[in-house]
């Protein structure tokens, strides 16, 4: 979530960081730079310390804020990334990424999008976040526009603002299923937008952008001449026939960075692994920025992606089975609470359920259940000012505990009045 008003510009003060850390320094305060007022946070880990904080005193408490999958890396992974560093794999590799796992990443991402790739066209990062950091770095000017979602994920706005960037959001509207309105796109285009980011399937509405809109919005691309990075970071946690990137409609394979990794399919959250797909010309800047950045990517980590592309697919295609079984559950159980409207989602492993009828702030009401319900979800204004009214559940949990869950929130409701007993 990026930062509130009271904290945005150069009014930030030493003080009030020294005073927010809990220590004051009075003989040297901190002078930090005025791009960090622009910085903000990711809301789900900001509830992630909240949560463990109320364990640590004793309480009982159901995770659905995290996005992170319940299941542990499969065996053959976590195997060959133990083959890699016991046989060698302790040291430095290139900036863009190994050969070999550059090679499996262009092979694997021209087969399913069906477009071809270069290894060169490939830069591996420590998670996927990078991408979006370093394009938006590379692309984007002070004042430059960039369009991006909203709700969706924090970590755009916050990082078009830091950069200077000017940061327009594109309302996502329950009554589209979540999918953005090309139609509204285009009035908001101008020669100051250098780029779009698109995000399908979507976090945290779990929405999919349809085939005829991504048509739509590569042909507006093109016209106008702007950049897309298109976050296919839930490409494969998917509960429809078939997936649509926008990269493969004409045009498109110059003007997009695709965005993937595998924390999500894999279940290979804490191994930070992800990557960008891009004109190769573009990669060797972002690969410039990576070796400013972080060096490079883990070597071990790469040689056990390869394995998860190239290896047995059967846990992750298990994984999202049980997904989609507890995305039915969850679903059917929020729509039981009065005052509960929840959409299915097409894709990731989020709900995003109006609550507009409980008639409080989504931000209260999320404290509410946490605190009292022992129940971590998030506001939708963690995703946006257009998340108001909204909560969003991971379902990345047992169908067991989400049961409980929804018994808590209901309870909860109920002996605050908010809903009938």
């Amino acid at each position: 979530m990026t930062m509130s008003d009271e904290q945005r510009g150069s009014g930030v003060s030493s003080f009030l960081i020294a005073h927010h850390s809990g220590t004051l320094y009075n003989s040297a305060m901190l002078k930090l730079s005025n791009r960090m007022s622009r910085l903000g946070t990711e809301t789900a880990f900001d509830v992630l310390v909240r949560a463990r904080q109320l364990e640590a005193q004793g309480k009982n408490i159901i995770h659905l804020e995290i996005g992170e999958p319940d299941f542990d890396t499969p065996e053959n992974i976590v195997d060959a990334g133990v083959h890699a560093l016991k046989h060698g794999a302790h040291h430095y590799g290139p900036s863009a990424g190994l050969p070999e796992a550059r090679k499996a990443i262009a092979e694997e991402t021209a087969r399913t999008r069906g477009i071809p790739v270069d290894p060169a066209e490939v830069v591996i990062t420590p998670g996927a976040k990078p991408i979006i950091f370093f394009t938006i770095l590379a692309l984007v000017d002070p004042e430059d526009e960039v369009l991006y979602p909203n709700p969706g994920f924090p970590i755009y706005e916050s990082m078009i603002e830091y950069v200077g960037g000017k940061a327009v959001p594109v309302p996502l509207k329950e009554e589209n299923n979540w999918s953005l309105d090309v139609d509204e796109l285009e009035r908001k285009l101008n020669p100051k937008v250098k780029l779009l980011i698109l995000n399908s399937p979507h976090n945290p509405t779990g929405g999919v952008i349809p085939e005829f809109d991504l048509r739509r919005i590569a042909e507006l691309a093109v016209k106008h001449d702007f950049m897309v990075l298109s976050d296919e970071i839930y490409r494969r946690v998917l509960y429809l026939s078939h997936y649509h990137s926008i990269s493969t409609y004409p045009g498109m394979k110059e003007r997009t960075i695709i965005l993937d990794g595998f924390s999500k399919i894999f279940a290979m959250t804490g191994w930070r692994l992800g990557y960008g797909i891009m004109r190769s010309d573009l990669a060797q800047q972002v690969s410039k920025l990576q070796t400013n950045a972080t060096s490079c990517t883990a070597t071990f980590t790469q040689l056990a992606g390869v394995e998860a592309l190239q290896g047995d697919q059967s846990k992750p295609e298990e994984m999202v089975r049980t997904f989609r079984e507890r995305r039915d559950f969850i679903v059917n159980g929020l729509n039981d609470i009065p005052g509960f409207r929840c959409k299915t989602p097409d894709g990731a492993f989020y709900v995003f359920p109006n609550v507009k009828k409980i008639g409080i702030p989504s931000k209260k009401l999320a404290d509410l259940i946490l605190e009292e319900g022992g129940v971590a979800c998030l506001s939708g204004t963690a995703f946006g000012a257009n998340g108001e009214g909204y909560l969003r559940f991971s379902y990345a949990n047992s169908k067991e505990k989400i049961g409980e869950a929804l018994n808590r929130v209901r309870k909860t409701l109920m002996d605050h009045r908010l809903i009938p007993v």
